[in-house]
């Protein structure tokens, strides 16, 4: 068989493109190589953000919190309708406020207006008697005047002495506790009733005039 001869034009230009393909190809595995591995900077910043995770006492990762320092702003809208919900419940709170204010001011009215009620027995003039002695400074006690209305005249308003040297005198003794016309116009105690036989106004006189010559109708013991 004949033996051709490539042209020399001919084998340089079929070298020269193989040894284009093998650089491209090098040059295409050298870029790659490059481009896979991270550079120095991306490395360390790599590095250093694992060495600066905290870690917790059980040796886990502790939790990151995340702080903001940014002021909390209301929306606009939201505080429109509070304002207005708080303008519209001013005047209801007034009108309670105001309407308890009343109600406080009736109730002490009502109570102040209202006197003090007495049994009409002889409890109840001994302890109404005890009030006004107490408001006037006349010692005594419930004891003291029971025991002595009891002795002189068995707890009668009405019991009239008529034996004695008062009455001898045209002045009887009267009353729950006997007293004489002039006594009871000496220590008359005022609020109380001009009748000398009146429960409660015989008591006190009595009780004043006692308080008087005694020191207490609770040192009386007899007739005084």
């Amino acid at each position: 068989m004949p033996s051709f001869t490539l042209p020399r034009t001919a084998r340089i230009t079929t070298t020269h493109k193989v040894a284009t393909a093998v650089l491209v190809a090098a040059g295409a595995t050298t870029a790659l190589a490059v481009t896979a591995q991270p550079s120095t900077a991306q490395a360390t910043a790599s590095h250093a953000s694992v060495a600066v995770k905290p870690v917790s006492a059980n040796g886990m990762p502790a939790p990151v919190q995340v702080k903001s320092d940014a002021p909390k702003v209301a929306h606009p809208a939201i505080e429109a309708v509070a304002a207005q919900v708080k303008a519209q419940d001013a005047p209801k709170k007034a009108h309670t406020a105001k309407q308890a204010a009343n109600r406080s001011t009736e109730r002490k009215a009502v109570h102040k207006a209202e006197p003090k009620r007495y049994a009409n027995n002889l409890d109840g003039w001994i302890r109404q008697s005890l009030d006004i002695m107490k408001a006037k400074g006349i010692p005594g006690t419930y004891e003291g005047l029971h025991r002595n209305i009891m002795r002189e005249s068995s707890g009668n308003p009405n019991a009239v002495n008529d034996w004695d040297i008062n009455a001898i005198n045209g002045i009887p003794s009267k009353g729950l506790l006997q007293v004489i016309q002039p006594t009871f116009d000496r220590f008359h105690v005022a609020g109380t009733a001009d009748n000398l036989t009146d429960p409660v106004a015989n008591i006190t006189a009595a009780a004043n005039y006692a308080a008087d010559r005694y020191g207490s109708i609770d040192n009386v013991n007899s007739a005084y």
